[in-house]
């Protein structure tokens, strides 16, 4: 079921994409915000000073203070320069604070005893003033009037250049508009952008989620790790882009190899021809690192377009083998089925004898046939324990009787079940082609004799077959469990290879000698653990 949370990659994308836009766009404008106010109070605090400045340097104001009624010449020169800089107001004051220049023409005449001129009257300083104006808030400039009397100069008077603090507010507000207009505009282009790159992301994952993405990645890497043939993949231009674990150890690579060019790692494989062609490859046989492969070439097409290759492929001698285990098994069966035709003969003569009235000669032969199953049956399921060997046993003991050789089991054996590691297919390769082979052997020998023993006593499994054969020539004696080498025909030699390549894998030995009167002794040995 879907879950309701689960929110789509281009929503994800444009709401991500809108976020990091707000969050820029809020932060830089705090910050050009906050550089705005401190520098346009930096600017009126300079212009108010400058202004200050030029006004207290003035001839005209200077000689004003000399005549009667100031303010009939301040006044004027003072409003021209404030409506020139844009000042709320400019206050020109003589020492005892008295105002001749004012932009509200009610304060000329008048004393203004809040105002703040210690600085400039008494010691002729410039400075400005962030406080209480005479127009309101302000931001203020002050400079002294000097006059030089020759030998000395007196401060006889205080400019003062207003600027509100409401009308810069208002300029930066306005400024602050303007940033945000533009940023609502980075805003919309962002969520355009952000739409057209979560199309395009889409259009790349074939309109998958990341979720599904995720699981289709996890469900990928579990099914190839549960394949037991090779996977290699490789893009358009011959590249590794994919290999499996059963392909790594099939090749023997130690090192990762993705990224790679396939001619590197797997060569002779029509890979590159594939690719070139696009036609698809069936059931191939290479031959590498000692051992032969069957492989199958398939191209990726999209869009009409080769894009890459995948080669599946599976070890022959694998193959082989599972063919050789199922020749083991069939053998196995076809045992069975002597035994079970040996028996029914048995029942056929048993049968007629009853039917004859010959009851002596039945009971006789009930008698010598229970007495030999008595034996092998105290022996099979008394002393030998696993089941599986005992399957086998009863198999050879009914193709022995079929072909009137005296195959017995040892009175010495016992066995309690086999070890996990040890499979029925190792047991079938190596008992079932021990046993075929000492009847083989002793198939041309006017009596034939096999002996089968077993035993797990001590650290080892120990499994012998003797016969009484011609036994095997010194010649041969070490090229018997060589592949394919036969003394008795072509398309031979298969089943003592078969046999010492178990034992080989199960980590065991086997040893082979003949008897000082006549026959040959196999002994296999498997460790336990």
């Amino acid at each position: 079921m879907k879950k309701w949370f689960q929110v789509s990659l281009q929503t994800k994308i444009v709401g991500l994409s809108a976020a990091l836009i707000i969050t820029v766009i809020v932060l830089l404008a705090s910050i050009f915000s906050y550089m705005q106010f401190v520098e346009s109070k930096r600017q009126a605090e300079q212009l108010a000073l400058q202004a200050a400045k030029s006004i207290s340097f003035m001839p005209e104001v200077k000689d004003a203070f000399q005549k009667k009624q100031p303010s009939r010449y301040i006044q004027p020169l003072a409003e021209q320069v404030r409506e020139q800089i844009g000042a709320a107001s400019i206050v020109v004051q003589n020492r005892e604070q008295i105002i001749y220049s004012h932009a509200n023409q009610k304060w000329i005449g008048k004393k203004d005893k809040e105002a703040v001129n210690d600085r400039a009257l008494l010691f002729g300083g410039y400075y400005t003033l962030d406080g209480e104006g005479t127009t309101g808030p302000a931001i203020m400039g002050k400079a002294p009037i000097v006059i030089s009397h020759g030998k000395y100069t007196e401060v006889v008077g205080v400019v003062t250049v207003e600027f509100l603090k409401s009308h810069v507010h208002a300029q930066l507000i306005a400024r602050i508009q303007q940033i945000i207009l533009f940023s609502l505009a980075v805003l919309l282009l962002g969520m355009i952008g952000g739409i057209f790159l979560a199309k395009s992301i889409k259009k790349d994952t074939l309109g998958l989620e990341p979720h599904e993405i995720a699981s289709l990645y996890r469900e990928r890497n579990a099914i190839l790790l549960s394949i037991k043939e090779g996977i290699i993949a490789i893009d358009h231009q011959g590249f590794i882009t994919m290999m499996n674990t059963s392909a790594k150890n099939m090749l023997g690579l130690q090192t990762e190899y993705l990224h790679h060019h396939i001619i590197e790692v797997f060569p002779y494989t029509n890979m590159i021809e594939v690719l070139d062609t696009g036609i698809a490859r069936s059931d191939q046989e290479i031959f590498l690192n000692e051992k032969t492969f069957i492989l199958n070439l398939t191209p990726i097409i999209e869009h009409q377009r080769i894009v890459g290759v995948v080669a599946s492929f599976r070890d022959k001698t694998e193959l082989k083998s599972l063919i050789n285990t199922i020749s083991e098994v069939r053998k196995y069966s076809e045992d069975l089925r002597a035994q079970t035709h040996e028996f029914t003969n048995k029942l056929y003569v048993l049968s007629g004898l009853l039917q004859l009235g010959q009851y002596k000669d039945a009971f006789e032969f009930i008698q010598k046939e229970s007495a030999v199953h008595q034996t092998q049956n105290r022996i099979l399921f008394d002393q030998i324990l696993d089941s599986k060997v005992q399957a086998i046993l009863l198999g050879k003991i009914g193709k022995a009787s079929e072909k009137k050789i005296h195959f017995s089991v040892d009175s010495e054996s016992t066995l309690d079940t086999f070890p996990e590691h040890i499979e029925i297919s190792h047991l079938i390769i190596i008992i079932g082609n021990l046993i075929d082979n000492a009847f083989e052997a002793v198939s041309q020998q006017s009596e034939k004799e096999v002996s089968f023993f077993i035993t797990d006593i001590g650290h080892d499994l120990i499994i012998e077959v003797m016969d009484n054969g011609p036994g095997i020539s010194e010649e041969v004696l070490n090229q018997i469990f060589t592949k394919g080498f036969s003394t008795k025909g072509t398309d031979r030699g298969y089943g003592l290879a078969n046999i010492k390549k178990m034992v080989d894998e199960l980590g065991g030995s086997i040893e082979v000698y003949n008897q000082p009167e006549g026959g040959a002794i196999f002994s296999v040995y498997l460790p336990k653990n």
